[in-house]
Formats: C-alpha cells, structure tokens, sequence
C-alpha cells in the first residue's frame, strides 16, 4: 500500500462513533420490544373486549368481568396516551442506559486506542494492562501489550546495532585517514609499509560491510528456499577452513549422516563456516579437535559443533550472539580477530529459518554449538 493510498484512507468523512451507535442500537432494541408488548396487549386483551354498550357487556358476561365498565373504544382512549407515554419513556431510558453501559463496554477499546496513538507518535514504553478477567477486549490489550513489548525490543536492538555498527565502520576509516595524514606530512615514509597498514585497515572495513549485508540479509529473510544437506554444507565449509585449522595445528573431525532441510544453500553455508571458523580461532594454542556432526531426527535436521579450548563462563553465553560481541574471555589469535558478527550472523540465519540455536559450554573446556532446523518437508522429500 503506498503512502498516497494510505493518507486517503486515513483522512475519511466524520461519522457515529462507536458509542453512539450501540446507544441507538440499545434504545431501539428496547423500544422494539415495548412496541411488540403493546402489540400483544392488543392482540391477546383489547381484541376481545366488545364494541357495545357496557349495559350489553354486562349481561354478555354475567358478572364474570365486573371490572369491565366500558367499551373497546372508550379502553383506547384510556390506553393510547398511556402507551405513549410509556413509549417515550422507555425510548429516554434506552438511551441514557445504553450511553452508560455503552461507556463502560468501550473503555478498555478507548485505553488501547490512547496507547496504539502513543506508540504511533513513536512512544514504545507505554503498556495498556487491563485488570479483570478474561475476555475479548483484554485478550486484545494482552496481544496489544506483547506487541509493543516486542517492537520496543527490536527497535532498541536496532538502535544499538545501527549505533556499534556505525563505530565499527567509523574505526576503519578514521585509521585510513591518520595513515593517509602522515604520509601526507612525512613524504619520505616508506611507502611499502603504509600501503600495507592500508590494505589491512581497508580488508577489515570490506569484511565488516560484508558482514553487515548479509545480516541484514538474513533478518529480511529475502532468500529462495531450496532443499539443503547440512552433511554436504558441512563438508564443503570444512574444506575450505582446512589450511586454517593446518596452520594452527587443529583436527577437523566430520562425522554423521545426511540432514536434510530447506533454506538458502549460501547462508547455511556461511552459517556453518563461520561456526567452524569460530570452533578453530576459539580453541587451544596447538593441538585442539573441531568435530562438526550432522544427524537427521524425527521432524529436525541437527547440526553440533563441537571443540575444545578455554573454559567458557556461563554469564558469557547469551552476549556471545549479541552483534560486535567478540567474547573477550575467550581465546582469539591475532590473525584472525573477526568483526564481532561471526555468532550474530548465525543467530540471524538460524532464525530466518525458523531453526534454534543453543550454546553449551563444555565441563573440560570448550562449546557446544547445537543447531536444529525444520527437516524436509513432504513435498521436498527424495523419492524411493
């Protein structure tokens, strides 16, 4: 819906409110059924009263309705004004009755409709809780209260994100800018050595935007779904982080059987790589183990990561997922210190389909790293 279309249905001709509608609604259901028990006092008595003289009435009816004195049209006479009178005041009634009660039934809505025009001018904080037991209205405020709960979540985590991204992109470019200043001032500089101070610091700003795209990329979940085997993701991501895990003298074990899911082939791959890379950089000096396990259960495709090193303190587990978070009780090398989105981006790719993601550390040292996505569907199933 573009803004234009918007703007025109919100800028709509005055009308009854709510309120008033339902007094009316009250007040004519009430004078509805004054008219029909009228109707039926005609009906069932005046009907049967005879247009006669009361002498005649008398002797038709022998003394039996002594009260009757009178005849059918004379009974009108009595009867019509105080009919409507009655009428009128039974309409006066319905109305002021239905104001009130009408009142009282849309003052929850009037509460949710302050606090959905707070957070329309941009205040998240403000929560609706209604008292009282259970019904539609508080099951509104309730659903109400938990989407602004959630809303208030995300836009305070994109502020700090968009905030910790923005230092991150500004480091980068601030250390170009003092190398490019002292050459500038110092001409005889070797130029070899600041070129290669640059390279570095230029490398680290394109890893980092990088990074940041493809997180984003994952929360908009813009990606076509095709079918994915972890065990294959999981033996390509281990091919490639072979030289590193060479370097520093870690084993790469990859063990398990075919795990089918559903998702983006390029993310679950960057997903798994950055777990393994994250396993072999996280792990001991010399001689640790990575073991990367696929399994299939029964509606879930499991992918663990597994890997020694330090001790992990449990406080430390739920920062760990958190952007820019580099966990800085853990071990890292020098070489490969990262942007601090490595667990982020996993975490956002987890998500995006619809998977979980749970951190163990281990008692001798070490994480484990458990990822459970949807299995296979029926429709992406391999025939026999």
């Amino acid at each position: 819906m573009t803004p234009l279309t918007l703007a025109a249905l919100m800028n709509r001709r005055p009308g009854l409110s709510a309120r008033l509608k339902l007094t009316l609604s009250y007040a004519g259901f009430l004078l509805l059924a004054g008219a029909l028990l009228l109707a039926v006092v005609w009906v069932f008595v005046l009907r049967w009263v005879p247009d006669d003289d009361p002498g005649s009435i008398r002797r038709k009816f022998a003394g039996a309705i002594i009260i009757v004195g009178t005849n059918r049209t004379e009974l009108l006479r009595g009867f019509a004004p105080a009919a409507a009178t009655a009428m009128a005041f039974l309409l006066l009634f319905g109305l002021l009755g239905g104001w009130i009660l009408a009142g009282r039934m849309l003052a929850p809505l009037t509460r949710i409709a302050d606090a959905a025009r707070m957070a329309s001018n941009g205040s998240l904080s403000h929560r609706i809780r209604l008292q009282g037991r259970r019904d539609e209205f508080r099951e509104l405020a309730d659903v109400f209260d938990t989407m602004l709960e959630q809303l208030h979540s995300h836009v305070t985590e994109q502020q700090r994100f968009a905030a910790n991204a923005s230092h991150e992109l500004r480091t980068p470019l601030a250390i170009s800018q003092a190398l490019l200043d002292a050459a500038r001032h110092d001409p005889t500089r070797d130029q070899g050595e600041l070129i290669e101070r640059l390279h570095t610091v230029n490398t680290r700003a394109i890893d980092l935007t990088e990074a940041l795209l493809l997180l984003s990329r994952g929360n908009s979940r813009s990606f076509t779904r095709e079918p994915v085997d972890l065990s294959l993701i999981a033996e390509e991501a281990t091919e490639t982080l072979l030289p590193l895990a060479e370097k520093r003298q870690i084993t790469l074990n990859v063990t398990g059987e075919k795990a089918q899911t559903v998702g983006s082939a390029a993310l679950i791959l960057r997903m798994v790589t950055n777990l393994v890379q994250n396993a072999i950089v996280h792990n001991l000096p010399t001689g640790g183990t990575v073991t990367i396990h696929t399994e299939a259960q029964h509606d879930a495709s499991v992918l663990r990561v597994e890997n020694t090193g330090h001790r992990v303190p449990p406080e430390l587990l739920p920062t760990l997922t958190e952007p820019f978070q580099r966990g800085t009780q853990r071990i890292r090398t020098d070489e490969h210190p990262g942007v601090g989105l490595g667990l982020a981006i996993v975490h956002s790719i987890v998500r995006a389909h619809d998977g979980t993601l749970d951190l163990t550390p281990r008692p001798t040292g070490g994480l484990l790293v458990t990822i459970r996505l949807p299995g296979t569907p029926q429709a992406w199933a391999p025939g026999p």
